[in-house]
């Protein structure tokens, strides 16, 4: 029997009468159905959040922050019942899932711990001028379908904190844990802050149009992201934007290949490669080129790709057909135009479930489709440098400026070369760290604002300057 899922509206766990299947990448096989929710409920659940508001964004930050600190609780109780369900739907082997649901509970805990303290602009004998901070008011929250319970937490977390309300909407690919996840809490926060609905790809433009959602906060594609700007621009909502990379990995010729291979790998592969910050363009320098590419080759050979529920399963498939598609006609146009291969590039067509093995390129060109668009799949080209001052030209000649990373014995020489990268993050020796107290968001077309640390809090605030000229009290 078929699990169907409910949505989360005004404190209440509500269906619809028109349902949406949802597919386990693995098999193909429909493992639950949502709720396929129009204007109707969307006008429900920003009612609801608007009605929610006031008193909520009048309560103290502590009495917000024990109820963020209370979700945070939830999901690591639940853990166990949550990772298993992340995986047979997003695809990710169980290790990865219990990591995602983990984080987001130790996200949401660290994050709660942020204040909003009041900003003294001036204190002298004429006056006193002060900054505080208030809640933007309602969020429409769009969720993406790689990490969809920690993007969804990071969007609810500080949506909370600040004051706001949220109306949240996860992707139709992946809409089960979250909406789980919204039974296990929707009596901890009150009716009406946290409201997840679920429904089409149409669903997403109603949000962003919607007169009374004041922010939008948006994890996904950067031509999806440059219609919500758009849409948001009519009303002036104000955005948060997580977009697309083409993120560049540079070795430097002094980088230990035994240790540094590993990392590589794992930096371009976990999760399928379905990951914004991944390592999608790997620079080797020459010197060292035909060694590094060949250990990583050899340790691809040894990591299987399967069912993520499944025991020893280390890459899981693609999560959806539409990605799928898009990744496999990646590979063929590489292989129409002759590109080499070290490993990969086949797949098996009668297999069920969006398979794509393990694939690395052998030093393609620059303008190769593999290496200027974003792959988001399993698929790592690996390019030969021969100069700093040429391999950081590369590494900035995207549209894209999300993160990247630089591989090296000297840490000095790395910061160096990061700080000539135009990207939000960059990596010294290290890879896809991110961390609560720091902000991130993308350069360029890669993203607008930020997300995480005080900075990403300040997101769903206005500021507000209150000045008190003194000794000038009228009689």
């Amino acid at each position: 029997m078929i699990t169907q899922y409910k949505n989360l509206i005004n404190g209440q766990m509500i269906s619809t009468d028109s349902m949406l299947d949802v597919v386990n990448p693995a098999n193909e096989e429909v493992i639950g159905q949502v709720p396929s929710c129009g204007e109707a409920e969307l006008n429900e659940a920003v009612a609801a959040a608007r009605a929610a508001f006031p008193a909520w964004s009048k309560k103290s930050i502590d009495e917000r922050r024990a109820v963020v600190q209370a979700i945070s609780a939830t999901i690591k109780e639940n853990s166990d019942e949550l990772f298993r369900l992340l995986t047979a739907e997003q695809g990710k082997p169980h290790a990865q899932a219990q990591g995602e649901i983990i984080g987001a509970s130790m996200m949401a805990g660290a994050q709660s711990t942020l204040d909003l303290d009041d900003e003294i602009n001036e204190d002298s004998e004429e006056r006193l001028s002060r900054t505080r901070r208030v809640p933007v008011g309602v969020v429409g929250g769009i969720v993406p379908w790689n990490f969809p319970v920690m993007m969804a937490v990071q969007k609810i977390a500080p949506a909370l904190l600040s004051g706001c309300t949220i109306v949240l909407k996860p992707s139709p690919f992946t809409p089960l844990t979250t909406l789980r996840l919204a039974e296990l809490i929707k009596d901890v926060a009150p009716a009406g802050v946290v409201n997840i609905l679920t429904g089409e790809d149409s669903l997403g433009p109603l949000i962003t149009g919607h007169p009374d959602i004041d922010k939008i906060t948006f994890t996904g594609s950067t031509a999806t992201g440059k219609k919500i700007m758009e849409g948001a621009s009519k009303d002036l909502k104000r955005i948060t934007l997580e977009l697309g990379g083409n993120d560049a990995s540079i070795v430097l010729p002094d980088a230990n290949v035994e240790k540094v291979a590993e990392q590589l790998f794992w930096s371009s592969f976990t999760n399928a490669g379905q990951i914004c910050v991944a390592a999608k363009r790997i620079y080797i320098h020459e010197d060292i080129y035909d060694e590094l590419s060949a250990a990583i080759a050899e340790y691809a050979k040894h990591v299987k790709v399967g069912d993520g529920a499944q025991q020893g399963t280390a890459v899981g498939p693609i999560q959806n057909k539409k990605q799928y598609d898009r990744v496999l006609e990646l590979v063929q146009d590489a292989k129409d135009n002759g590109y080499k291969f070290l490993v990969g590039g086949d797949h098996d067509p009668d297999v069920p479930g969006y398979y794509m093995p393990i694939t690395i390129l052998d030093n393609p060109p620059e303008d190769a489709r593999i290496v200027a668009e974003e792959q988001f799949g399993p698929v790592m080209p690996l390019m030969k440098f021969s100069t700093e001052d040429e391999v950081i030209q590369r590494a900035n000649d995207s549209e894209y400026g999300l993160a990247g990373a630089v591989w090296t014995a000297n840490p000095d020489k790395g910061v160096e070369i990061a700080e000539k990268l135009e990207t939000g993050t960059v990596w010294v020796n290290e890879f896809l760290h991110l961390s609560p107290f720091a902000p991130f968001g993308g350069h360029k077309q890669s993203g607008f604002g930020a997300e995480y640390g005080k900075e990403g809090l300040l997101e769903f605030t206005y500021p507000q300057v209150i000045t008190v000229k003194k000794n000038n009290v009228p009689a």
